[in-house]
């Protein structure tokens, strides 16, 4: 496979999937800043998902002050933004174009259908009483395209590039999450209902609430939330099955060239394994928000290496 269309599938999957992760994360802060009257909670809700996103720097940029107005447009609709829905749909379309042929026939309507619907979207479809909807639908868009790509797809290279995008935007995203509210976990000794509040937010940022009642059939404690998202595999967008996903479909690909291997596939076996044999207790006891943003460097240096050894080759 050339690797300019191993790029544009890889970028895909990546912009589709970060698109609902910022749709899930808004309305997270959208239901936190509901809960409280006090503007400086509300305002600090909305800086979290800022940097949840890492579009901190870029937002500051603009100067302007992190109202629920302000961060929903930049993240929602600003042209300005790379990682804004609509501009993650902008670009995740023009790489479905640029490999139309790679794709199957559901995929790149579930793509170009939901492209066609993002350009009537007006400022009216992200007022209060409108975005809640425009929510749900981008969620739905990204369920739809996920399902094409996993039920229509042959196994071969190209699905694989997009589920690596896929999962490596998914794994950036679950510790991004941990890690914004890393203190809400941490101090596991704090009660009451802005603390359980913001572990409900944790989860419900990666559709995860029903899950941890599945799993433990307790109530939400701050270990056990950690526990989950980062060394539960049965949870999809936990940390090691994201790893898990991203080792087996690195070796998918490098089976398809001959077994050559590079750095990314050493860097991603590295990963899971540290999280494969990790205890959550060593991860609390030597610093939760150190390894999270350690994890999420290494994250950043994978995908170097990958768009290194694959994409530009």
């Amino acid at each position: 496979m050339l690797s300019r269309t191993a790029d544009s599938l890889f970028w895909l999957g990546r912009y589709i999937e970060r698109a609902g992760n910022n749709a899930r994360g808004l309305q997270v802060a959208l239901r936190m800043s509901s809960l409280t009257r006090d503007a400086a909670v509300r305002d600090s809700a909305w800086r979290a998902l800022l940097i949840a996103t890492g579009c901190a720097p870029g937002f500051a940029a603009t100067g302007a002050e992190p109202t629920q107005e302000a961060v929903v447009r930049y993240l929602a609709a600003d042209p300005s933004n790379p990682s804004s829905i609509l501009s993650c749909i902008e670009a995740a379309r023009r790489n479905a174009r640029a490999v139309r042929t790679a794709l199957t026939v559901d995929m790149w309507e579930a793509v170009n259908e939901t492209w066609s619907e993002a350009r009537r979207t007006t400022a009216a479809t992200f007022a209060p009483d409108n975005l809640p909807g425009f929510l749900d639908w981008v969620k739905s868009r990204t369920v739809l395209f996920n399902g094409a790509y996993a039920d229509t797809m042959l196994r071969e290279e190209a699905w694989r590039f997009v589920r690596l995008g896929t999962t490596m935007e998914r794994a950036d995203n679950t510790a991004r999450v941990l890690d914004v509210h890393h203190h809400a976990i941490a101090n596991a000794d704090q009660d009451g209902a802005v603390a359980y509040g913001q572990w409900q937010a944790i989860l419900r940022s990666v559709s995860a609430l029903r899950a941890y009642h599945w799993v433990f059939h307790a109530r939400l404690e701050p270990r056990r939330i950690a526990e989950l998202l980062i060394l539960r595999p049965e949870l999809p967008r936990s940390m090691i099955a994201c790893y898990a996903r991203i080792e087996e479909t690195l070796e998918g690909i490098a089976a398809a060239h001959g077994g050559r291997r590079g750095e990314c596939h050493r860097l991603a076996g590295e990963m899971h394994a540290r999280l494969r044999f990790g205890r959550i207790e060593d991860i609390m006891t030597g610093g939760l928000h150190h390894f999270l943003t350690a994890t999420i460097d290494r994250n950043l240096e994978l995908g170097r290496q990958i768009q290194d050894f694959y994409l530009q080759a």
